[in-house]
């Protein structure tokens, strides 16, 4: 049995320990859970130090140098600051000095806190630029004609041209989010029996069952996530493993 039986076996072994979970909870399946998030911290601490931390700290700090020993990038010592302050986030298990771990907490937020506002319209701004859409057609041609991607002349008029099939769409959507967004207004309530709380009432209903719908697809894309993800297990353990590694070895 060679290296990579071995290996393979090993893969077979903690996929099925794994998934012994769907019996019921047993030591079994605990054993490779701790084996898993050992690995898994082990990984993560390479990780964060490989990808994170060099790059975009310790190289920052200590700049690069070229073949022949002459600096390509400068380095940058205010960056040794941030040692310390990250550091006191590790007095959090001193139960004397815990408050020190509260320092870097504080400067965390402070800082998160200030550039969630250009983060927040950097997420959100173009959502809402981009619901702001056409819903009257100006070419009464139904489905956009077939264009050329190369042609990008051509791209350019029929994703500027609004067809039937579009203006439909821009409709749905347009109302889907006038309607969601209706559910969510509890800041005031229209006068009972009045046209406008019937109206608002019809709007409120559309949006929680347009929730519901949306809620429900996105269920059913977890639920497929997970059968792919079974899928490639079960793939591993009797193709990979018994056909190509046993049977066939």
């Amino acid at each position: 049995m060679n290296y990579l039986t071995i290996k393979l076996a090993c893969g077979a072994i903690a996929t099925i320990g794994l998934y012994t979970m769907l019996y019921r909870e047993n030591k079994v399946y605990r054993v490779f859970e701790h084996m898993f998030l050992g690995l898994a911290s082990g990984y993560s601490v390479v990780a964060i130090w490989t990808d994170v931390l060099k790059s975009s700290w310790w190289d920052k700090m200590v700049g690069s140098a070229t073949s022949t020993g002459e600096p390509a990038t400068m380095g940058f010592w205010p960056y040794a600051l941030l040692l310390p302050i990250g550091l006191m986030g590790y007095f959090v298990f001193s139960k004397k000095h815990n408050w020190v771990s509260r320092i870097p907490i504080g400067i965390l937020i402070g800082l998160y806190s200030g550039q969630q506002f250009q983060a927040w319209l950097d997420q959100y701004g173009g959502q809402i630029v981009g619901t702001f859409k056409p819903v009257v057609p100006n070419n009464w041609t139904f489905f956009a004609p077939y264009v050329d991607p190369q042609n990008l002349q051509q791209v350019s008029d029929v994703k500027h041209t609004v067809y039937i099939s579009t203006a439909l769409s821009n409709l749905i959507f347009v109302f889907t989010v006038l309607s969601v967004v209706s559910y969510f207004i509890f800041s005031f309530e229209p006068k009972p029996g009045s046209r406008i709380s019937r109206f608002w009432t019809g709007m409120a209903s559309s949006g929680r069952w347009l929730l519901m719908i949306g809620f429900g697809a996105l269920f059913g894309t977890t639920v497929m996530m997970r059968f792919a993800l079974l899928i490639d297990r079960m793939y591993y353990v009797w193709v990979e493993f018994l056909y190509k590694a046993i049977l066939h070895h």
